[in-house]
């Protein structure tokens, strides 16, 4: 793909989604009609606050999982089906039942804990599961998330936040309005601070001794890039929900074109998790016009076709 797509051609793409993202709703917007205030009122407080939003959470999500499957060398995990998200979420329902006053940023805070908490015990299980079977670990992830994800329904059904929990799990752009989607900013900053660190989370992929033997610190890179994976899973869970199978997919795709270096593979990857994404929320405002599918439902049906492929492909080539 990124071969046979030219930089400029790719940038052009992504403009006339994020365009036709712009235009797209139950009001009918055009050019012409943005002139009139109340027009343009909804213009900037609800459909550019959106397509922004769809933009952020799709480079959160997919560099966050190329950054896990090479920190956990396997192409078959991602935050959301390694109970980082689901992480992410018990940690948010533990700061509304324990700091119901706090601030956002406060309860994102402990959401992001949630996050790295429940990675870091992904992390550890990750090191008992033997490397030979790299279809295992993938299911020791979705068992785990399934487990905090069991546990966040039975809290929240016993202090009635169900309708909050729901929100959380089921990823959807249609509440995002301007001053609600502004911490996924900081998911872009995230990003940006992974690319820098690129050419050493490479070597890191090539694992621990490697790292050791090219004066690489290792440990302090895998917790860095950890923790910025953890925040940048609980920034997209407190605001859009969880969007599955994005972080999995995209590097997947992306990673069998490019190769391995981080360098050259997180731009195409940021690419490719916009372009979908901006893709399958158009979709899910179209199919059922004037009515809406969570987002999370189209990729989650197209990101788990792709998924059984990809679990099934290395064994129908074994066999």
């Amino acid at each position: 793909m990124p071969n046979r797509v030219h930089p400029i051609a790719a940038i052009a793409l992504l403009l006339v989604l994020f365009i036709i993202s712009l235009f797209i709703g139950v009001s009918s917007l055009t050019l012409s009609n943005l002139l009139e205030p109340d027009k343009l009122e909804i213009f900037l407080v609800s459909r550019v606050p959106r397509s922004f939003a769809v933009l952020l959470t799709g480079v959160s999500m997919a560099v966050a999982g190329l950054v896990m499957q090479m920190v956990v060398h396997n192409r078959f995990v991602e935050p959301t089906t390694a109970g980082t998200a689901q992480g992410a979420a018990l940690g948010l329902l533990a700061a509304i039942l324990l700091f119901p006053s706090a601030p956002v940023m406060g309860k994102m805070l402990i959401g992001s804990a949630g996050a790295i908490i429940s990675m870091l015990v992904f992390l550890r299980m990750a090191r008992h599961i033997p490397p030979s079977d790299p279809l295992l670990l993938p299911l020791v992830g979705l068992i785990y998330g399934g487990v905090l994800g069991a546990l966040v329904t039975f809290i929240a059904y016993e202090k009635d936040l169900l309708q909050v929990v729901e929100i959380w799990f089921n990823g959807d752009f249609s509440g995002i309005l301007r001053g609600r989607y502004e911490l996924l900013w900081a998911g872009g900053v995230a990003a940006i601070m992974l690319y820098l660190l690129a050419d050493r989370l490479t070597i890191v992929g090539m694992g621990e001794q490697m790292s050791h033997a090219l004066g690489i610190p290792y440990r302090q890179l895998v917790l860095l890039s950890m923790t910025m994976v953890a925040v940048m899973t609980a920034l997209v869970v407190i605001t859009v929900g969880m969007v599955p199978f994005i972080g999995l997919v995209v590097p997947n795709i992306v990673r069998r074109f490019v190769g391995d270096n981080i360098r050259h593979a997180l731009p195409w990857v940021a690419w490719t998790g916009m372009v979908m994404l901006l893709i399958c929320d158009i979709l899910a405002r179209t199919i059922r016009f004037p009515y809406e599918i969570p987002v999370s439902v189209i990729f989650g049906v197209i990101g788990a076709v792709i998924f059984l492929y990809l679990l099934i492909r290395p064994i129908r080539q074994k066999n």
